[in-house]
């Protein structure tokens, strides 16, 4: 059986990296998410997290097609896959979306949820046909049991159509490469989030585009609650870490700021 607590909620400080099972981040009653538990022996390691809502069931970001037989029997541990309804995919890179064909041969009804941006990358990775779901021009997704996710642009964080995803009753958000994080000394969850910054490093001062683009993302998320931040890859970041991530990417400088330093100065 799936890690959980008694207790329905934010279960993090229950949370387990354990490889053999998903692992429940958050319970309610018939509606749970859960880290699928993927093992992956290298220091940029992928989360692949499942939305579950009654027999109605979301991927969030599901990896790459070396990844499917692991990620397909985790969900078996949790619902019959071939119930499930979509899958939420943040930017095409192929860590993200390559097992989506793979996913739609599971069950051909499954829909695509993401941005036009991405929507015109997706067919290389050459899927059976399917039902795109457009998270801009349909920015709310509501669930069987009238709970929400919400679709929030992340432009050029990295990719021009890139989004997270803001779960309004859990009040977590699936962030996809942002807060993601490239470390050995990999853990479930962040336990201090000054050590893990070097980490950050590694990843958004090469991938994400500039300062602008990181507060820009920030911006938008003013007013939501959030108690924890769930990246694509690298560690979970938990409710009191929450505004120093949000404080990272303020003071962020990457990218462009980087490579093309001195350019704004007259």
């Amino acid at each position: 059986m799936p890690n959980h607590s008694a207790t329905d909620g934010l279960q993090l400080q229950h949370a387990l990296d354990r490889m053999d099972q998903p692992t429940a981040l958050y319970k309610d009653g018939e509606h749970a998410v859960y880290w699928l538990g993927v093992p992956e022996d290298t220091a940029f390691r992928s989360n692949i997290y499942l939305i579950r809502d009654g027999g109605h069931g979301l991927l969030v970001d599901p990896g790459s097609r070396h990844l499917f037989e692991q990620v397909y029997r985790r969900v078996a541990q949790i619902m019959p896959p071939d119930s499930l309804a979509g899958m939420i995919i943040c930017h095409q890179d192929p860590d993200v979306a390559a097992s989506m064909g793979q996913w739609l041969t599971v069950n051909p009804a499954m829909k695509v949820l993401t941005t036009p941006r991405n929507q015109v990358l997706l067919p290389h990775y050459d899927p059976p046909a399917y039902e795109f779901y457009d998270v801009e021009a349909n920015p709310e997704y509501r669930l069987p049991s009238g709970r929400s996710l919400r679709f929030i642009p992340a432009p050029f964080l990295h990719f021009p159509g890139a989004f997270t995803t803001y779960h309004a009753a859990a009040r977590l958000l699936f962030s996809g490469d942002i807060w993601a994080a490239i470390d050995l000394d990999w853990q479930l969850v962040v336990s201090s989030f000054a050590e893990h910054i070097p980490a950050l490093d590694l990843f958004h001062t090469e991938y994400m585009a500039s300062n602008l683009a990181a507060r820009g993302f920030v911006q938008r998320l003013d007013g939501l609650p959030i108690d924890a931040i769930l990246p694509q890859h690298g560690s979970l970041i938990g409710p009191a870490m929450v505004p120093e991530a949000l404080e990272y990417l303020r003071q962020l400088r990457c990218g462009t700021d980087i490579i093309y330093a001195g350019l704004d100065q007259p």
